[in-house]
Order: C-alpha cells, then structure tokens, then sequence
C-alpha cells in the first residue's frame, strides 16, 4: 500500500488558527507557557486568531484552582485569545456524536472485550516479549455474538498495512508503519470519550489549522490522523491540520527539566523570582527559537519575526541565571513608576510608593529581579536604630566612628543637600583627613544603610533627606 502522507497548509490559502490547550491538573509550568506563547506569536505573526482550550475531562484531577492559576499565568505574560476559553468537559456529547458517526459508517466497532481477557492479553504479549497492543479480537467480529447487555467500548479500525508519513514543520517527515498504530478506544463504556477522540473533534469544530506542540505529543498525531481522515470520508471538510512538535526544554545539565532545574508554575517567577513578565515572554521565545544572535527581542519585534522555520530539532537549556541576567535588563528598561507600585506590593504597608519612584533610577541598575530591588531598597524604610549585618557592624570600629563625626560636623552646614554637593563636601574633607573616599564611604554607607552594598553613598544621603540622613550617622557616630 502506498503511504499516506500529511504535508503542511499553505497559510495564505486561509486563516492561521492556533490553540493552546492545558490539562488543569497543576499550574501553568515553563514548558506550557512556551508552547501556549509559540501558538499566540504564529498567529499574530500570520494574522489569524489563537484559541485556548481548558482540557478539563480529568474530572478527578482537574481544579479550579489551576484553572485560575493558567488563565491567570497566561494574562500575566500578555497572551490573550481571540475567544472565551472552550472547556473541554462541556462537549462529551458532540464526541460522543462523533464515535457514533465512525461507528456507523464502519471506520470504528464495538469491543466486548472485558477487562480480565485484555489483561490476559497483555500478559501474554509480555511474555513473548511482543508490544503491548490490542489484538483487534472484536475488529471482525459480529456484534451480536456478545451476550445482551454486555458493556463495550467502541475502537477506531485503524490501517493494519502500509504507513504514514507527517511532514511536521519543525521535525520534518517522520513516518510510522500503520501496523505499529493499534485500534484503540475513542468511547469508554461509560460512554465518555478517550483524550485522542476529544482532541481531534474539538481541535475541528474550533477551526484549527495548526496544532503546535510539545514533541512528547508526535506519536499521538498519528494515532489522531486516523480519526480526521475517517471523519473526512465521511462527511469532507476535515483537513489534516498542520503539525509542529517542539523539542521539550531540558535543564541546564541537559537533563530533563525537573523542579531542580526550575521547572516550576509561571506563577513561582513571578512571585517567587521577581521576574517580569517581558523577561519571560523574551527568554521563553528564545528557548528553542532564534534569529541570528538576538537575545533582547521586544513583544511586537517578535510577533513580526516568529515563523516555525526558526524553530530547532534540538531540545533547549533552561538556565535560571540566564534568565536572571535578562530580568536585569528590563529591570532598567522598565518605567520607574510601575517598578515603584511592584516594589511597595512586596514590602507592604511601610512602603511608599512616591519614595520607591524617585530611588528607582539609582537602585535598580544593580538588581537582576524584584527581590533584588526590594533588598535593595530596604534602607529607605529601616527604623532607627538600625539592624546592622555582621560586615557593616566591623567597619565601624573606633577610628570609623571617629571620622562620622566629622563627616556629620561637615554635611550640618552643607546647604546644598545634592548628591553633587555632598559629593564635594565629603571629598574636601577626605582629602583634609589624608583618606581615600572610600575610608569615608565604607563607614557612612553601613552607618545610613545597615549593610555594606547600597546604591552610590550620595544618592542615599539625598533619597534620605537630610535630617534621616544626619540622624542615622549620629546614631553610629556616637
């Protein structure tokens, strides 16, 4: 038999249609967020429309919770949908509709086959050391041999010669003896149907035109296949849709990615990391797809450069630090208001905003994420007398507190309090005292701040004021 082949869509002969569809059984984790981004950016990218699918069938394991913390991860990154999300528990009637359909026109049949013979079975096949698969003992067999009222469950017929061929956009022609596909179950007994029936009914009553997805689904396009082409003989308008299967994303040892590596809920790097939301829509697009060698790519300069040819074959590191050090930049990039409002969320009612705002310029270019940006503003809010780390508290020893009080003589009759002027102040008197700067700035900065890293010793004497400013250095010049 000649094989049959799954050749991609031309995507200006119609609408490109895309669709992330998650189970709701946990969070929205890394590797969910970059296939549901992948989907959002290639239909932008080609004017079409992206589509979500709540996967909820799992009634046991499927939550709410999850389901809120998915829409809620995937709204926090920018991706929004073109329609409300289909949930998926609402259709079990339409594929139940459709097995009846295959059934009917001969491309399905019903199985009596209890679940003791199918354990048999395979105990069978793994004792001659065969694959575990369904021996098709009812595929041709009268219906009517079963006794009245014996439960069954329908299987699709599938090919048992010959073989098919994908031509996946990002794999390239893969091809799968029909043989190694068994007829497997697309209704249960109970009448609900199987994840591979839902999949393919409702990815075509949606109008998808391009499924693209984790490469762990590969070997399920071509037991889904089956099912379209079936439906397609039957009543036409069912094409193959166009496959992309992306390399799953490992970590930074090449390992598969596990909560070590940072596999964890978008929400945790959000929360947790203090990551923002461009940071890991830019550093997840990056996971697996590239334009030359780019690594800061805004949201609109990716939807116009994305397309599935920059899509590689090889699985992708995920590298926490690299991740941080992107977070950095945009950290810099970001509207210092906006950072501010981030900033007084984590620290809580001490904050204030305003005061956040006007620090955020000399803070932030030092931190790579938000806990950053907090520690680093913790100064600005500490009560007096100050906590002070063990570093801070050995440089001021006698000589150090010696040298505060005559910094805090100088800057009382400084009228200027600009980090320009403090700066000539402190230096004349440096110089005076025969000391480097930093024999000054080490002490002052534990003294105002507590610790031993802060931004520049002149902008904290001005984010302070003067009078916090003096209070502090009194207090440790004493």
């Amino acid at each position: 038999m000649a094989s049959e082949s799954s050749s991609p869509a031309d995507t200006s002969a119609t609408q490109v249609v895309t669709r992330f569809a998650p189970s709701p059984t946990g969070f929205l984790h890394i590797g969910g967020a970059r296939t549901a981004l992948f989907n959002w950016l290639y239909a932008r990218h080609h004017g079409g429309r992206t589509l979500l699918r709540i996967e909820d069938t799992d009634a046991k394991r499927s939550t709410q919770e999850a389901i809120d913390a998915i829409i809620d991860g995937l709204d926090w990154l920018g991706l929004d949908y073109d329609a409300p999300p289909l949930f998926q528990s609402d259709r079990a009637e339409r594929h139940a509709e459709v097995a009846l359909q295959l059934l009917e026109a001969g491309h399905a049949y019903k199985c009596f086959a209890t679940s003791e013979e199918l354990e048999a079975m395979r105990a069978e096949q793994r004792a001659n050391k065969q694959p575990l698969r369904y021996d098709g003992r009812w595929r041709d067999r009268d219906p009517g041999q079963a006794p009245a009222g014996t439960p069954f469950t329908v299987r699709l017929k599938t090919a048992n010669e010959g073989e098919t061929t994908i031509h996946d956009r990002v794999q390239g022609a893969v091809t799968v003896r029909n043989e190694e596909i068994d007829d497997y179950i697309i209704l249960r007994a109970d009448g609900t149907p199987t994840y591979m029936l839902a999949v393919v009914v409702d990815d075509h009553d949606m109008g998808v035109t391009h499924v693209i997805r984790g490469d762990d689904h590969l070997n399920n396009a071509f037991r889904q296949l089956p099912i379209i082409r079936a439906m397609h003989a039957i009543e036409g308008g069912w094409p193959d849709p166009v496959y992309a299967h992306i390399p799953l994303i490992h970590g930074s040892d090449g390992a598969k990615l596990s909560k070590r590596h940072g596999a964890l809920g978008v929400e945790a790097y959000r929360d947790e990391f203090g990551i923002l939301p461009e940071a890991l829509f830019n550093y997840l697009l990056r996971l697996g797809w590239g334009h030359g060698d780019r690594e800061e790519i805004t949201r609109d300069e990716a939807v116009e450069l994305f397309d599935l040819d920059g899509v590689g074959k090889s699985p992708s590191r995920f590298d926490i630090k690299k991740l941080d050090n992107l977070n950095g930049h945009y950290l810099r990039e970001a509207d210092d208001a906006r950072l501010a409002a981030l900033v007084a969320a984590r620290i809580g009612e001490d904050a204030d905003a305003a005061l956040l705002e006007t620090a955020m310029p000399v803070i932030k270019v030092r931190a790579k994420n938000l806990n950053e940006v907090v520690e680093g503003s913790a100064f600005l809010f500490a009560k007096r007398p100050l906590e002070l780390t063990e570093k801070a508290s050995q440089l001021l020893d006698a000589d150090a507190r010696t040298s505060l009080r005559k910094i805090c003589e100088r800057l009382r009759g400084e009228n200027d309090w600009t980090s320009e002027a403090l700066e000539a102040t402190t230096k004349s008197l440096a110089e005076e005292l025969g000391l480097g700067l930093g024999k000054l700035a080490q002490p002052m900065r534990a003294a105002l701040t507590g610790t031993t890293t802060s931004p520049g010793i002149f902008d904290v004497l001005v984010l302070l004021g003067r009078e916090e400013a003096l209070a502090r250095l009194d207090a440790q010049a004493a």
